[in-house]
């Protein structure tokens, strides 16, 4: 018994650790960035050797070891998730819950965002000659329709679905499997301890990767520093100001105050825990590359167990995209102001559905929001042109943003784990 505290103070002092860490990470880079940025002249060694060689190299690696494991992590996961849970009818009630917290947020989200940018007005009295030659590049993205969408959920052929990463398909396909897993039971007991075994591979080799965070979220927040500094922010500060407002009030007032009605726990203790996580996704701003890192730090510090979080991250990762939703509301009103068109308000509705269908189909990786906006854009005639207008300060944003998507993926499954009692709160409290 001595010997289980003494190891658990260990493991709670080592995650203490990588948490602070981590951190320290997060404000020496920016810092190191922003000397780069405006006190280091440009040049081969700056330019060349550390921005684009160094910080570049050590932090793509480190984003392409997560997303090396993304894919077998969230296959195995969800297969293991809907064979553990077992009962189909339950499996379809954290389902139906998971998918109705996603879509409710998502449209609230996108509605907040509307109201903040009517309010603060971003794009008024903007000097239309800042457009810049972005427009083309953004002309040149193409958005996927509604039908396309919801047809890409069905695999037309699984496997090329695992080797490209599509994770809507991924998803629909282990969930059948870890389905009929359960159903088989212990004619099937073999293929199910595979999976088993194999998902506890998959978690052994992220905490390797996941040593590394340190570092990795170091050169990616230099790098990003370095190249635009603060004077990237001034042109566009409104819309900035706008979209930042409106997710701290989706990630402090509606999820915690979520959390806080539907569980009863310490909404600044969730945070506290979990900011962490918040931290690499701000650094990497990529959904999907914290999934292993929210599952784990939601079963050590918030008790809840993995048989849902590896069904509702990786499922919230793919099509629950609050962040975006709110890039894309506080961008539509900017856009309308910036070119002098009047929007009604059922060109509001029009916006709020179809951000919220096109955060579905949304991939968890950078600056996909660019993409999907030109649909939301289209959908009410707005030029797209607009959107060239705030490409060279999306970074920024799309890293507060994916921030706030995995915060509500965590607040989610936290809510789901409490409703099928799968929440251990002692876990939480003595976290």
């Amino acid at each position: 018994m001595e010997n289980k505290k003494t190891n658990h103070k260990k493991n709670m002092k080592k995650k203490k650790g990588l948490t602070t860490r981590i951190f320290i990470a997060l404000i020496v880079g920016a810092l190191l960035g922003v000397i780069l940025h405006y006190l280091v002249p440009s040049g081969y060694v700056k330019d060349k050797i550390v921005v684009d060689g160094i910080l570049y190299v050590v932090g793509q690696g480190f984003i392409r070891l997560m997303k090396m494991l993304v894919v077998p992590l969230v296959f195995c996961s969800i297969v293991c998730g809907s064979m553990s849970i077992g009962d189909t009818k339950k499996l379809g009630t954290v389902g139906v819950r998971t998918l109705v917290f996603y879509l409710a947020t998502t449209a609230l989200a996108i509605t907040i965002a509307l109201t903040v940018g009517n309010i603060i007005n971003p794009g008024v009295g903007l000097d239309m000659s800042a457009v810049e030659s972005n427009a083309a590049e953004v002309s040149a993205m193409e958005a996927t329709s509604l039908t396309d969408t919801l047809l890409n959920i069905i695999p037309d052929n699984p496997l090329g679905s695992l080797a490209q990463g599509n994770m809507l398909q991924i998803i629909l396909f282990a969930l059948i499997i870890g389905v009929i897993l359960a159903k088989l039971g212990e004619r099937a007991e073999t293929v199910g301890n595979f999976f088993s075994q194999f998902n506890d591979i998959m978690m052994e080799m992220t905490m390797m990767v996941m040593s590394l965070a340190p570092i990795g979220v170091f050169c990616l927040i230099s790098r990003t520093f370095a190249g635009i500094g603060f004077t990237a922010f001034l042109p566009l500060a409104k819309y900035m100001i706008g979209v930042l407002i409106a997710l701290c009030i989706q990630c402090f007032v509606v999820y915690l105050g979520l959390l806080k009605i539907f569980t009863g726990l310490n909404p600044v203790k969730f945070i506290r825990n979990f900011f962490p996580v918040m931290a690499f996704a701000f650094s990497t701003a990529t959904s999907n590359a914290t999934i292993p890192m929210s599952i784990d730090t939601l079963a050590k510090k918030m008790g809840v167990s993995k048989k849902i979080s590896s069904f509702t991250i990786p499922l919230g990762a793919t099509i629950n995209m609050d962040g975006t939703a709110i890039m894309q509301g506080v961008a539509v009103v900017f856009a309308a102001q910036a070119f002098g068109i009047h929007l009604t308000p059922m060109d509001y509705v029009t916006v709020i559905g179809t951000a919220t269908l096109a955060s579905i189909g949304t991939a968890g990786v950078p600056s996909v929001g660019l993409v999907t906006l030109t649909m939301v854009f289209n959908s009410v005639g707005l030029p797209v042109e607009a959107i060239g207008l705030i490409m060279g300060i999306d970074r920024i944003l799309d890293m507060s943003r994916t921030a706030v998507n995995i915060t509500g993926d965590a607040v989610c499954t936290t809510i789901v784990a409490h409703q099928n009692k799968a929440l251990k709160r002692e876990v939480f409290e003595g976290s």
